[in-house]
């Protein structure tokens, strides 16, 4: 691995596991000390060999969807360092599979809570410490689901749509700063959560899990999954000198999806 993310400082929300740990792995190879934190201790657990490894690895529980531990995470990381290169607002669910007359409110509120508004709690305490860089980048983990619609993931797709207007708002915002924002829309992910996405579809239909894997995958002009490193790599180019031109984009890394349905 290169070095072009020297002394860069990420932070990464739900960066233990899936998405988030694959591009704080790669981040690390390019040479950032990465700064990650999620809600299951589990995966931190699971890394922690990683972190006695890196020492340019720093691992915090907390709870995206509470503002308070927001709060205090950035003070922990206060501690550290004073100033960030990069936010990656990765944190996010899948939410219920259903129609829209069969969700509860219960389900569309924690949707939305964890998909949009803790981006809010993370972007609001990150942009003091990147002005205070003078610049650099926030990357908001949207998803195919944030440019087409998603049959029986509403809150899912509505929750996705809304970081499209919070990135492009905010790219608007934050230029002057020379502070860049930038979302990718991920497409189909092979990972636990597609398994759990897949399986919640198949039993809704009534129909079989290999049915509904394949049309997930068919979704894709180049008919294949995508994985979890290719949103890693995407993430380091957007937050390397090699991007600084780049704000305010939808990047798709989806293999070409033309349709979720």
């Amino acid at each position: 691995m290169n070095n072009t993310l020297k002394n860069k400082r990420i932070l990464i929300s739900a960066g233990a596991s899936g998405i988030g740990w694959a591009t704080a792995k790669i981040c690390l190879l390019k040479g950032a000390t990465v700064f990650l934190c999620d809600v299951q201790k589990k995966y931190l657990s699971k890394i922690k060999k990683h972190k006695q490894i890196n020492k340019k690895l720093f691992t915090y529980h907390c709870d995206a969807s509470s503002e308070d531990d927001v709060i205090q995470l950035f003070t922990k990381i206060s501690k550290k360092t004073k100033k960030l290169d990069c936010l990656i607002n990765n944190v996010g669910v899948a939410g219920p599979t259903g129609t829209i007359e069969k969700l509860s409110s219960i389900q569309w509120e924690k949707t939305l809570k964890t998909n949009v508004i803790s981006h809010f709690y993370f972007t609001k305490l990150a942009i003091p410490m990147l002005k205070k860089n003078k610049g650099g980048s926030i990357i908001n983990m949207s998803s195919g689901a944030g440019i087409m619609g998603f049959p029986l993931r509403s809150p899912y797709a509505a929750s996705k749509w809304a970081v499209i207007g919070i990135t492009k708002t905010l790219a608007m915002e934050l230029g002057k700063f020379k502070i860049r924002v930038n979302a990718i829309c991920p497409g189909t992910i092979k990972g636990n959560r597609m398994v759990r996405v897949i399986r919640d579809k198949a039993k809704f239909l009534k129909i079989s899990k290999k049915s509904v894997e394949k049309e997930f995958i068919s979704m894709s002009s180049i008919n294949s999954w995508v994985y979890e490193e290719d949103i890693g790599y995407m993430c380091s180019f957007l937050i390397s000198e090699d991007a600084k031109r780049i704000s305010g984009q939808v990047i798709g890394v989806d293999g070409n999806a033309t349709r979720l349905d």
